[in-house]
């Protein structure tokens, strides 16, 4: 029996923007969650929530310059148009962020499960954003290079590079933080490494 044949059907533009726009509001809700339970996670989000916590500086303007250098790679690598839909989406990450602090207080919150739920939901966005041929920048341009280039798995690329920002977190955060953010972490790739496998969706 032959193997059945499948259609690609581009996204349009207007679903793009919508893919864009969810994913980054989604992913900003993750990152606040993992913000206020003083916990980090891969990527550079992990990297821009860590170092808030050893300067005080703003995690929507960390974010931005974090993301410059790969940005630029991912110009000369991915081309112009996944670049600029990044750039948006990282533009947009930066100020969905700043929303939840005015818009959600929490008078308790238990850690495990912010850190749990704020990696799901930060997988579940950067995974909408790649079906949109987008990224939040980051470790994703790598991550997708590789899966692209070398069949290498995205999430697992991406779990190599985010245990160095878990390591270094010991520098900065408590030990059971830092526990924490590991086991969130491979939640966030496990979400990546399942539902974006090369060949199973192209957008």
């Amino acid at each position: 029996m032959s193997e059945p044949t499948f259609i690609t059907i581009p996204h349009s533009r207007a679903e793009d923007v919508l893919g864009v726009l969810s994913g980054t509001f989604i992913a900003s809700l993750g990152l606040y969650l993992l913000h206020e339970a003083h916990a980090v996670t891969g990527g550079v989000a992990g990297l821009a929530l860590l170092i808030t916590y050893a300067v005080p500086w703003s995690l929507s303007v960390v974010l931005i310059v974090a993301n410059l250098p790969f940005l630029a790679l991912a110009l000369w690598l991915k081309g112009f148009n996944f670049t600029a839909k990044s750039v948006v989406s990282v533009g947009l990450l930066s100020a969905f962020v700043k929303f939840p602090e005015h818009l959600m207080l929490f008078s308790e919150l238990s850690a495990p499960y912010a850190v749990i739920t704020g990696n799901l939901l930060a997988g579940v966005g950067i995974l909408i954003l790649f079906r949109h041929g987008s990224s939040l920048g980051g470790f994703s341009v790598l991550a997708l290079v590789a899966q692209e280039r070398a069949s290498i798995r995205a999430g697992y690329v991406q779990l190599a590079l985010d245990f160095c920002v878990i390591a270094a977190a010991l520098l900065v955060v408590p030990i059971g933080n830092v526990l924490l953010s590991a086991v969130g972490a491979f939640v966030l790739n496990l979400v990546l490494a399942v539902n974006h496998r090369p060949g199973r969706y192209l957008a």
